[in-house]
């Protein structure tokens, strides 16, 4: 499918599965990659609807590293334990290092 044909919630999906393992974005830097500068709700929107999709949704969170979106994963801390099985440290649902695991889209997906 060419990228001018997906629509906005698929775009989404397509930069969700290009996050390395072990690093995390927000849902606001998805959002200004996709020149949606206020899409960061949008984007959760599309993350909640991403089960059976094969997106990593685990790995995109609130700007602050904040797990704002455990609730649409199955189990108490699924969220968290898919984090933390790629090494990723959360305390209080909070990501530690967060600025060292930050993967900026517009930085690297641009090159």
């Amino acid at each position: 499918m060419k990228p001018e044909t997906l629509n906005f919630f698929d775009k989404v999906y397509e930069v969700a599965r290009q996050i390395p393992y072990g690093r995390v974005t927000s849902y606001g830097a998805i959002a200004n990659f996709l020149g949606a500068t206020r899409g960061a709700r949008m984007v959760g929107y599309a993350m909640n609807g991403s089960h059976n999709k094969e997106v990593p949704a685990h790995r995109v969170v609130n700007r602050k590293g904040l797990l704002t979106g455990k609730h649409h994963f199955d189990g108490t801390n699924l969220m968290q334990q898919l984090l933390e099985s790629e090494g990723i440290e959360v305390v209080d649902n909070q990501i530690q290092n967060f600025e060292t695991l930050f993967w900026d889209p517009s930085a690297l997906l641009s090159e």
